[in-house]
């Protein structure tokens, strides 16, 4: 089978439309077609089915799909070993969310120093839109995160590496404030505040909302502000109360912050690639560099894939 066709096939399976599939590959939606009637004559069998105005894999559809995902992989670490041993040259595209800047920066400055011929470009996405960049094959390498208490289901046609796990904190107006741990009592007592959630990220508002309902309310989530500087303005003016990464938390007048202990959970943090593209160097590399900037800025760091 013809692996292009394969892949067309997995991203409809991602995708669920013709057109969709077009978009991302570049081809015209009566070319997309064309493969797939190819592909269900070379299979034998039924591949694809209508479902309303969108299309679904049938069982044999997304049995074949499943074996593409391993097969184009393979292609993926084949090509890649083919690029030699020697130092390594290339331009990695990496994609990080905002608040990364203090793992990130560091690792391609020292990157930058040891190996001149890999170049870094960085594009600062959300992990949900990371993911879907990585999977469009718009990015090569990932610094991506979940909350502990709502794990994602990472999409199959990428390798995820844990390089460790960052505290949540309140952040909070100082008058009065509490910096110890929070416990459910004292994150009661925010219950009449203003809360600030992210206009783009709906997996803050879940969290926001699961915490504050595990210690017996329902926040008022009254302002959708993305900018750390404006929130913590907007904290410090006593107007309101935020979950904030600790890597991003300031220190500044007017502001307090408690660690929310097991009422927030803690942001784990990855790298993410497509399968078959960790087999080349330049990205092994700047994975590598990653990871041991981790160590300075992050908790639970785990040793690095291979380490003894």
């Amino acid at each position: 089978m013809d692996f292009t066709r394969l892949r067309l096939l997995v991203e409809l399976g991602r995708l669920g439309t013709m057109a969709a599939v077009a978009e991302v590959t570049g081809m015209s939606t009566s070319a997309v077609s064309k493969h797939f009637a190819v592909l269900e004559r070379e299979a034998g069998v039924p591949l694809i089915a209508p479902d309303g105005r969108r299309v679904r894999l049938t069982p044999a559809g997304r049995r074949l799909a499943e074996h593409a995902v391993e097969i184009l992989a393979r292609v993926e670490v084949a090509r890649a070993e083919f690029e030699g041993e020697g130092e390594p040259v290339g331009r990695v595209h990496l994609v990080m969310y905002t608040s990364a800047a203090p793992l990130v920066l560091p690792a391609v400055r020292r990157l930058r120093e040891d190996h001149p011929g890999i170049e870094v470009d960085l594009t600062e996405y959300e992990s949900e839109q990371a993911l879907d960049l990585l999977q469009e094959g718009g990015a090569d390498l990932g610094v991506v995160y979940q909350y502990s208490l709502l794990p994602r289901i990472f999409p199959e046609t990428l390798t995820v590496h844990p390089i460790g796990t960052e505290g949540l904190l309140l952040s909070q107006p100082s008058a009065g404030a509490d910096s110890r741990t929070l416990t459910r009592r004292r994150l009661r007592e925010h219950a009449d505040a203003s809360w600030i959630a992210s206009p783009f990220r709906s997996d803050e508002d879940a969290l926001v909302q699961r915490m504050c309902a595990d210690a017996g309310f329902t926040p008022r989530l009254v302002h959708r502000l993305d900018n750390l500087a404006l929130i913590e303005d907007l904290v410090a003016a006593g107007l309101a109360v935020a979950v904030v990464p600790r890597l991003a938390a300031t220190t500044r007048r007017g502001v307090a912050h408690a660690p929310l202990g097991e009422l927030g959970g803690v942001r784990q943090v990855y790298l993410a690639g497509r399968t078959g593209g960790w087999a080349w160097k330049p990205i092994r590399v700047t994975a590598r560099y990653l990871h041991e900037s981790a160590r300075s800025v992050l908790e639970d760091v785990p040793g690095l894939p291979g380490e003894g």
